[in-house]
């Protein structure tokens, strides 16, 4: 009688027993992940008859990804049958026989000796050989729920630099670039800088002791992980090897709508969207941090405001012109009573009176900071708004579910 084999006893399946159907799930892992990635690419190629290059900004991503997928021999492993393009070469891959199933026994679990006394510890490092290292931040996945919401915000700010809203240059200093809210990219990937703990600290140099800016960041990555790196180290990575990604408006520009250079002719203008600032010597005004008008004119604003100082809408006192901005094709006016509604919880709650003793209590003024107010606007034009509501206490916008 033949002696059966391993493949013989699988294929002796008369009743399709073996027949298991794989579940299937919603759930996406960092392989799946990485497989999109690199369709991403593929796509790119089916489309342009290329591979991406440097040549534009919005083709940054796949390039420097693809650089990053040829230079990791554990992603080629996992890349190459995806490969329909032969991006990657020629990749090595290992068949795994049962034999060496059974051989992996690293662990010693297949060996019958007085090895294998669960009292004692072999693979744990005694307390004596423990690294003395400082706190080290590493990237752990988010569940699937969690990550979702930045998952939205990440596919919108592809699409963005694919429209070209959204631009990638050279971070400049820490200090100035490194913002809660903005995007940047690291070999590749994409990556939010949801929050920061900073803290001032003194560095003693033998030139003389100066000040520099120290803490955690919390990071959130496009491939379903976060990191509490330090935000100095998160500095030097983006500077090795990344990019900062502009907001979808250069603060710079005056205009709201569109880039001056894209205004078309056919393109209405249809009012100003201005921020000023009070001039009013009276205390109870002068005194307040932050306090600014948002308000809209169909006229220039300067012929809107010429007479502020007779005016209660204006606190009847002069202003200063903070920021003004052209809006074209839009309903400018709609525009100002969504952000007075969304900066409700500032509104300034103050009574004044007329020459006459008549009590006026002005709605357009808001105490909160003026680059808070440049964020809003961004937010509504990108028409992202609605995920957003704005924390009072502590003077920024956050993003909700």
């Amino acid at each position: 009688m033949n002696k059966k084999t391993l493949d013989d006893i699988f294929d002796d399946d008369e009743f399709g027993l073996l027949n298991v159907k794989q579940k299937s799930s919603n759930i996406k892992t960092e392989e799946d992940r990485l497989i999109d990635a690199f369709e991403e690419i593929n796509i790119f190629i089916d489309k342009n008859d290329r591979e991406p290059s440097t040549s534009s900004m919005s083709e940054y991503g796949l390039f420097a990804k693809l650089r990053n997928f040829k230079e990791n021999e554990k992603d080629k492993k996992i890349l190459k049958p995806f490969d329909r393009h032969n991006l990657l070469g020629h990749v090595e891959i290992e068949e795994i026989t049962l034999d060496d199933i059974l051989n992996d026994d690293d662990l010693g679990l297949l060996k019958a000796d007085d090895e294998l006394d669960i009292f004692r510890y072999k693979h744990t490092p005694r307390n004596d050989s423990r690294a003395k290292t400082d706190f080290t931040a590493k990237r752990k996945p988010l569940d699937e729920k969690e990550f979702h919401k930045y998952e939205i915000m990440f596919q919108k700010v592809h699409q963005d630099i694919k429209e070209e809203k959204r631009t990638l240059k050279d971070m400049g200093t820490y200090e100035d670039d490194l913002k809660e809210g903005t995007f940047y990219i690291i070999s590749g990937v994409l990556l939010y800088l949801e929050s920061m703990d900073l803290e001032k600290t003194t560095w003693v140099q033998k030139s003389g002791n100066r000040e520099r800016i120290e803490g955690r960041t919390r990071t959130i990555f496009e491939n379903g992980t976060y990191s509490n790196m330090l935000f100095r180290s998160l500095g030097k990575q983006i500077h090795k090897d990344g990019k900062m990604i502009t907001n979808i408006e250069d603060k710079g520009k005056e205009n709201l709508f569109t880039n001056a250079n894209f205004v078309k002719e056919e393109d209405r203008q249809t009012g100003w969207i201005y921020v000023l600032k009070s001039k009013s010597k009276n205390p109870d005004i002068s005194n307040i941090n932050d306090l600014y008008k948002i308000g809209f004119s169909s006229t220039s604003v300067d012929e809107r405001i010429k007479n502020a100082k007779n005016e209660a809408t204006y606190l009847f006192a002069d202003v200063k012109k903070i920021a003004t901005y052209q809006i074209y094709n839009r309903n400018a006016d709609k525009l100002e009573s969504l952000i007075h509604r969304f900066f409700a919880e500032t509104c300034l709650n103050v009574d004044l009176f007329d020459d006459k003793g008549q009590r006026i209590t002005p709605r357009e003024w808001f105490v909160i900071p003026f680059e808070v107010i440049e964020e809003a606007i961004e937010l509504i034009l990108n028409e992202t708004i609605v995920n957003y509501v704005y924390d009072a206490i502590n003077k920024k916008i956050k993003f909700i579910n």
